[in-house]
């Protein structure tokens, strides 16, 4: 499976590995690796810009470090609720992040994520290796819709990082350098 966003001059690739289960997601961002990794690791800048448009998203916990753990939920409309939670094993300011990622509503599917901040001069590679337990879970991931919140997410990541992010009542938001 190889799907990419064509809406922006960098795309979103997202690569099914045939041999391993794993799930491959790359984006070129016009921003130095600084800014994307406070992006990635900032709770009031990570419920700006993760998931898919539709959603609400808040934060139970968020602590960004090597040994701290995270737990947030997105919300339809309708009320129905996704939480996600996990522990970062390595954090590495503007390099690398390691952490476990759950969805709740699949306990047993727990996935080993490495992302990788790579210096591209003013702008950021971030390279994100997804492992998981099984091709199943893998296969059960991507059909859950997962490509579509990448991308949406990554549009709302680039709309943050130009400082164009609008909240929820119509305000804009700003990223700072």
């Amino acid at each position: 499976m190889t799907t990419s966003s064509t809406n922006h001059r960098h795309e979103t690739q997202i690569a099914a590995d045939p041999a391993v289960p794993t799930i491959v997601i790359t984006r070129e961002f016009d921003a130095p690796p600084e800014r994307l990794f406070r992006a990635y690791t900032d709770p009031d800048l990570v419920v700006q810009w993760l998931g898919p448009r539709r959603l609400t998203m808040w934060i139970d916990r968020y602590d960004a470090r090597s040994g701290g753990s995270y737990r947030y939920v997105h919300r339809e409309d309708d009320g129905t609720e996704y939480g996600f939670h996990g522990v970062f094993h390595e954090v590495r300011p503007d390099e690398r992040i390691v952490q476990t990622f759950t969805f709740e509503g699949f306990p047993d599917g727990v996935s080993l994520e490495t992302a990788v901040f790579a210096d591209l001069g003013g702008r950021t590679r971030v390279t994100t290796t997804s492992l998981m337990g099984s091709f199943e879970a893998r296969d059960a991931m991507i059909a859950s819709g997962m490509g579509r919140g990448v991308l949406e997410g990554h549009e709302r990541l680039d709309e943050l990082l130009r400082g164009r992010q609008s909240g929820d009542d119509g305000s804009r938001t700003e990223m700072e350098a």
